[in-house]
């Protein structure tokens, strides 16, 4: 399907009737040496854009050569105090703002027979929550796949029909994984919420 990333599903069935189904677009682990170098890098990034904005507001102080004496050549540094803070300040935030971004989304929909359902998103950036909202057992009237028209294509989401509300509640809303792991969530929440039939 047109603009759908590759997403993939874990599913964790610690208990009998306890369920997680996760859908990410996280990269596999063969390239969790990749994630981890990228990781640093970011890090590494950040501290330097602090440190420059640091050394920016100690130009008339020696208090950071005196703390730092490793670096004291890079206090010595002519840019940061040549810099305009019009130019360093919205610079410095850029690149917080990107080294922050988290690369992928994570969707998850865990499963609780006799409580409920429990749907989360992933946030964007690392530094806030995740979008979380518990749905009691009580209030779930049922659980279906549905089909809607997005431009000239048909996209396939898992929808939770609540009681008393007149919107389902859409799990994996920013993913909208293919129909076959829509399927198997489908089955296996199904399965993992209500009782067999003896």
């Amino acid at each position: 399907m047109f603009g759908q990333s590759q997403t993939s599903l874990h599913t964790h069935r610690p208990t009998p009737t306890t369920a997680s189904f996760t859908v990410s677009t996280r990269s596999s682990k063969s390239k969790a040496f990749l994630t981890y170098v990228s990781l640093i890098l970011r890090l590494i990034c950040g501290l330097f854009v602090i440190l420059v904005v640091w050394t920016k507001c100690q130009t008339f102080g020696m208090g950071i050569r005196a703390w730092l004496p490793t670096l004291g050549r890079f206090a010595q540094l002519e840019v940061p105090s040549r810099l305009p803070w019009r130019y360093l300040l919205p610079g410095a935030c850029a690149v917080i703002w990107t080294v922050s971004r988290r690369g992928y989304t994570e969707e998850s929909l865990l499963v609780l027979r006799g409580l409920g359902m429990q749907v989360s998103s992933s946030s964007a950036a690392y530094l806030s929550a995740p979008v979380t909202r518990f749905i009691p057992t009580t209030s779930i009237q049922d659980i279906f796949i549905h089909e809607a028209f997005k431009g000239f294509e048909v996209r396939f989401y898992l929808a939770i029909v609540v009681e008393g509300e007149e919107d389902t509640v859409v799990v994996f809303p920013n993913l909208l994984p293919k129909r076959q792991i829509l399927e198997e969530v489908w089955r296996g929440a199904k399965a993992c919420l209500y009782e067999p039939k003896s």
